[in-house]
């Protein structure tokens, strides 16, 4: 993976990079919250571990960044375990909060649940824009096959006409709704 790493701290930065890269990571690292999220537009990371303490921009504000303009998995890392932090990153889109020091082992777990916890949580939201898209498909249909049937047409004609237009028209049969709820 393409790992990206953003802490203030140099011997931190080298150690993480160390492990990383013999995992067989490929990794970027940057120095503040800001050079992090510049990386992560330039170069596309795969995964993110982000320092919360940094100048600039902190781990939280680039987590929450990264998140609304390139979604990955976030793990943050920090040395302190104050409950404020622990607080304002469980309310992120994160995927993991880790303690420093880091064992090597403790960090190939994270990134693993990280990976499969961003996955679910992607696949999740797929699934609701799905199911919110063939709802909103669902009423405009309601609605064309009420505005059909107030001009004499039973329920099951209304449906099949608009059946009918999709077909010959090839058209979803939300465009046929939309274009006769727009007559």
């Amino acid at each position: 993976m393409r790992i990206l790493i953003a802490d203030d701290e140099s011997i931190i930065r080298m150690g993480l990079k160390a492990m990383l890269n013999d995992m067989g990571h490929e990794v970027l690292t940057a120095t503040n919250g800001r050079e992090a999220l510049q990386m992560a537009r330039q170069h596309q990371p795969e995964l993110a571990i982000l320092d919360i303490k940094m100048p600039y921009t902190d781990g939280l504000q680039a987590a929450q960044t990264l998140a609304r303009v390139h979604p990955i998995p976030i793990l943050l890392l920090t040395a302190f375990s104050e409950q404020d932090l622990i607080e304002q990153a469980a309310d992120l889109p994160i995927q993991g909060y880790l303690i420093k020091p880091i064992k090597p082992e403790e960090l190939a777990a994270a990134i693993a649940v990280a990976n499969r916890r961003f996955a679910d949580a992607l696949s999740l939201q797929q699934r609701a824009d799905k199911l919110e898209d063939e709802l909103v498909t669902r009423k405009l249909l309601d609605r064309a096959k009420g505005k059909l049937m107030a001009t004499g047409l039973t329920e099951e004609e209304a449906y099949q006409t608009i059946h009918r237009q999709a077909r010959t028209n090839r058209q979803s049969l939300r465009q046929v709704a939309l274009a006769i709820l727009q007559q």
